[in-house]
């Protein structure tokens, strides 16, 4: 699995889970339970992980939805 987006803005989560999903693009959102530690105040981003093979397909999906600047380039 490869990080392709980190983010605390939980609406910019879903929405990139979505884009991905409806794109039969395997997703894993990490560190989504650590609100419960956090108290939900956003200290703590989520990632976004997709497995190797998609990463290209995922990035390219990201970018063309005008979200680029999201993008890991780790």
């Amino acid at each position: 699995m490869v990080e392709i987006v980190r983010s605390s803005d939980l609406v910019l989560v879903g929405f990139l889970q979505s884009l991905l999903e409806n794109a039969n693009i395997p997703v894993l959102v990490a560190d989504r339970h650590m609100s419960a530690l956090e108290g939900m105040i956003g200290v703590f981003p989520r990632r976004i992980l997709v497995p190797d093979d998609h990463v290209a397909q995922a990035r390219r999906l990201i970018a063309d939805a005008g979200l680029g600047a999201e993008l890991r380039h780790d």
